[in-house]
């Protein structure tokens, strides 16, 4: 493999990871239907609000998520559409193979 093939393999596997947390992952399903506040997000997810936020943080780093001030409060969205387009592209893939991912051993909790 070429060192070009290499760094695009760890840029991919970095992306790849910002949705391998369940807190992130849920806080980008959260957002796949538009802006929410810290305190929207933290009602959706019934994480805690400290937990939200270090992942918006690790989230925004990333480039998956941006914000903007509105007074208080921060208003948090997914940065960009083909972000969205890959959580509803890994519904489908889950639709389809539901039961081999469920019964997977490797990838548990």
């Amino acid at each position: 493999m070429m060192m070009l093939e290499k760094e695009k393999m760890k840029i991919k596997a970095k992306l790849f990871r910002g949705f391998a947390d369940p807190t992130r992952l849920a806080i980008l399903e959260s957002l796949r239907d538009g802006e929410k506040t810290v305190t929207e997000i933290v009602q959706e997810t019934e994480q805690s609000q400290s937990n939200v936020s270090n992942h918006l943080s690790c989230l925004l780093e990333c480039g998956l998520l941006k914000n903007r001030r509105q007074g208080k409060n921060i208003h948090y969205s997914i940065r960009n559409a083909k972000v969205k387009e890959l959580l509803e592209d890994s519904d489908i893939v889950i639709s389809e193979v539901y039961k081999e991912i469920f019964e997977c051993i490797r990838y548990e909790e």
